[in-house]
């Protein structure tokens, strides 16, 4: 498999962010974070966009497997990850869930979208690994 450059990485991001404002120009804000999920799949299939749901990630330490595993809310395109919230205000505990990810699955970029915001630009957060 190959990897997408910065460039291909930077193009993919702004077409989910593009879905994820339609998403919330359709559904609005102050719903849960699970109705965003499921239209926010719809909405990337619709333009082609290969996405992995509720992605499991083992934790490895010292090359050994551990009892844990996360779950990312959505790979796309197998390179980003993106954390899905509706919540109130994005707390550094967020950032470092999503930036946890990234490491444990060696990706380089990942997008946390909080859908309970009156424009949803003001809810995307990029984070990075290794960028």
């Amino acid at each position: 498999m190959t990897h997408k450059n910065r460039e291909q990485l930077n193009v993919l991001s702004g077409i989910i962010i593009d879905c994820a404002i339609s998403v919330h120009r359709e559904m609005g804000g102050g719903l849960l974070e699970a109705v965003y999920h499921h239209c926010l799949i719809e909405e990337l299939l619709s333009r082609n966009i290969q996405t992995q749901t509720s992605v499991s990630v083992p934790l490895v330490y010292k090359s050994k497997p551990l009892n844990k595993d996360y779950v990312i809310d959505l790979l796309v395109e197998g390179e980003i990850i993106v954390e899905l919230k509706s919540v109130e205000i994005i707390l550094p505990v967020h950032c470092a869930q999503l930036l946890s990810y990234l490491r444990l699955t060696d990706k380089r970029l990942g997008l946390l979208i909080n859908f309970n915001v009156p424009l949803l630009v003001q809810g995307v957060r990029r984070v990075v690994n290794k960028f």
